[in-house]
């Protein structure tokens, strides 16, 4: 137990000293207003990995993009604006389908031109006022062996002379570690609103929300082992009960309380009338010794039985 707090101590310690802001998030799109939603799917299992909707404020992750996987990112584009030139899409994903990056889903009006490539990393098309939706497929690279986080620029828009993106879709792919970190530590925040729910002593809810703090920043500098080892030192067999709870202790401890005190008054009260006992019989000794003295004089038995009897009650006073 005493080794549990000065980890806890050592840990708030920290936090306080390296207390930083992280985000964890996976996507993120620029929000300039030309890539107005996007979804993200694992191509091979159709799992829904993230979404975003300008029009409804969507912008959520619902899994991890693990490096290596294959995803499909599909995406509406509003070229709200006519302009001169070609507008080009690029994306950082390996090739997965042999030849073929983009296909167009919406059967609308748009017309990409006949420079579009559907094939080429980055792909041009005509600049004219519309709107449709497109799709990319490819792999996520890997990250360098020193990262957990990678930031892969999965759909990039931009105008005719490329330089800054007029919009962009980046995810930031995980490695398996980081993965299963952010799973545990989305866990323990669940576990920490229930335990705010529930009444739990701030001070606990302030520990415990130092360490989740911290396991973020331990995490984003690379030390994955280490921060889910911190998250798994949140044991839910170490918290301490609701303030609800405890306040039901409080009459338990008053009456243990009460009988503790009146223990100890008869336990005084026995011990005196003890001593006082133990005095009266030291005296009756004492007058035993005198009549023994004197009946060994006169008879011999009698003086031996009241020696026997003074033995006796010494044994018993412990004399």
């Amino acid at each position: 137990m005493n080794k549990r707090i000065l980890v806890f101590g050592f840990l708030l310690l920290l936090t306080t000293l390296f207390v930083t802001s992280v985000s964890l998030s996976p996507v993120k799109a620029q929000g300039s207003g030309w890539i107005t939603s996007y979804d993200i799917y694992d191509y091979n299992s159709n799992q829904h990995l993230a979404e975003y909707n300008f029009a409804t404020g969507v912008n959520q992750t619902l899994a991890p993009i693990l490096p290596g996987a294959v995803i499909k990112v599909t995406f509406t584009i509003n070229v709200f604006t006519a302009g001169s030139g070609d507008l080009k899409l690029s994306t950082s994903l390996a090739q997965y389908i042999q030849g073929q990056y983009w296909q167009l889903e919406t059967n609308s009006n748009y017309s990409l031109g006949s420079d579009f490539q559907s094939g080429a990393r980055m792909a041009s098309f005509n600049w004219v006022q519309g709107t449709f939706t497109m799709s990319v497929v490819g792999t996520v690279p890997t990250p360098s062996a020193t990262e957990t986080q990678a930031p892969v620029n999965v759909v990039t828009l931009y105008g005719p002379t490329s330089g800054i993106p007029l919009d962009q879709i980046t995810v930031s792919s995980t490695t398996a570690g980081m993965s299963n970190f952010l799973t545990i530590y989305n866990e323990k925040a669940a576990h920490l609103k229930s335990l705010e729910s529930s009444g739990v002593v701030q001070g606990y809810i302030d520990l415990y929300t130092n360490i989740l703090n911290e396991s973020k920043v331990v995490a984003t500098a690379g030390d994955v082992t280490d921060a889910i080892a911190m998250l798994n030192g949140l044991s839910t067999s170490n918290e301490p009960t609701s303030s609800s709870v405890q306040s039901l202790y409080i009459p338990i401890i008053g009456v243990l309380a009460v009988v503790a005190v009146l223990f100890v008054v008869l336990f005084l009260r026995v011990r005196g009338k003890i001593s006082y006992f133990q005095l009266v019989v030291e005296d009756q000794i004492k007058d035993l010794e005198g009549l023994t003295i004197r009946a060994s004089k006169i008879d011999r038995t009698m003086a031996s039985n009241l020696d026997s009897v003074k033995d006796r009650l010494k044994r018993l006073v412990g004399m």
